[in-house]
């Protein structure tokens, strides 16, 4: 079974929703959801970014989002804003869990490349910690040396809904990803500092302009840790050749989102059975950035699935369609872990 390094994941959110049952949830599972120790163990799933992400307040006459993205056309508004001062009690909740999980002895928090090979070779789950937007930092930046120092090594400006740093995309199919301003003046800083610290960049939910701000502010490799290809599917969300073209300019990397929102070539949410939509994205992606910079960036627990994945131990049938489809065991490891060590490396320096 080849490991797989996986570039985004919400488990996170999971145990911040129900912390008196985390035990059950990480170490035993509990049937629902994509992750948990188990299932991890039997899908090769040997690592990845686990995200920090701030949700929303959820109003009581919320319209069902469900079927709105499953009846294209749609566009759905993005959430207000939300303050420093609320997230950070958030973001330490959910590093704590992330920390309490390293307790448990089944996982390592890692810094560095030769971290993640360490702990997989301990039969660790090797976690990088990631935030998904930037609320948790001020405008000052000092919170972002703060959670450096507690492990962050990637950091995406905002998850779509606005931060104080910049704009991201709103959930809208047809469209294209050029919905608004880039990144604001403290968000440029963010970027500067982010170079320093090596902190990786995370364009995935960065509108166009946006992403051409962190194109011309950082010196680190262009990445998408969890993005699609917008010729296969006219999603904000997704990459046009444009970005494409220039993350591998940049020797940078994309991981492959497994929502079926993303896939669905009719932008539709509802699970499909077969492989066809995935592969066409993977096929895109790898026409226009190469063999060495694409990688898997499953959005596990955040999303609806392909009925043929279903959660993390659908790994190897993944890896299976992969290969029958064509690619060749050198390719496969480079998809499933390969390249991303690499662009880890290229872009932390260690």
């Amino acid at each position: 079974m080849i490991p797989v390094f996986d570039g985004h994941n919400d488990f996170l959110l999971r145990l911040l929703r129900d912390p008196a049952r985390r035990e059950e949830i990480w170490l035993t599972g509990e049937g629902k959801g994509h992750l948990d120790l188990p299932r991890m163990k039997a899908g090769g799933f040997a690592g990845g970014f686990f995200a920090v992400y701030i949700p929303s307040p959820v109003a009581h006459d919320a319209p069902d989002y469900e079927a709105i993205m499953d009846a294209p056309p749609y566009d759905l508004p993005l959430p207000e804003l939300i303050g420093t001062d609320g997230a950070q009690p958030v973001a330490t909740a959910m590093i704590g869990h992330l920390m309490w999980m390293e307790r448990t002895g089944a996982l390592a928090i890692c810094r560095s490349v030769p971290d993640i090979r360490a702990a997989m070779a301990a039969g660790k789950i090797a976690a990088v910690l990631h935030f998904e937007g930037a609320e948790p930092i001020g405008t000052d930046l000092d919170a972002l040396h703060v959670w450096h120092a507690a492990g962050l090594r990637s950091l995406g400006p905002v998850w779509s809904r606005p931060t104080v740093f910049g704009h991201g995309v709103p959930f809208r199919f047809p469209g294209v990803p050029d919905t608004g301003p880039g990144l604001t003046d403290a968000g440029k800083r963010l970027v500067r500092e982010c170079n320093v610290l090596k902190i990786m960049i995370d364009l995935s939910h960065l509108n166009e302009k946006g992403f051409d701000d962190v194109a011309r502010l950082s010196d680190a490799p262009l990445v998408a840790t969890h993005s699609n290809a917008h010729a296969v599917t006219p999603s904000t969300r997704n990459l046009t050749d444009r970005q494409l073209s220039m993350i591998a300019e940049r020797d940078g990397m994309v991981g492959l989102n497994f929502a079926t929102v993303f896939l669905n070539a009719d932008g539709r949410k509802r699970p499909f059975d077969g492989w066809e939509p995935l592969l066409r994205h993977m096929d895109h992606l790898i026409g226009k950035l190469g063999e060495d910079r694409v990688g898997l960036g499953s959005d596990f627990d955040g999303a609806t699935l392909p009925t043929g994945i279903g959660d993390v131990a659908g790994l190897p049938r993944l890896i299976e369609a992969l290969r029958r489809h064509g690619y060749d065991e050198p390719l496969l490891r480079k998809i499933a872990h390969e390249n991303w060590f690499a662009l880890l490396s290229r872009t932390w320096g260690v």
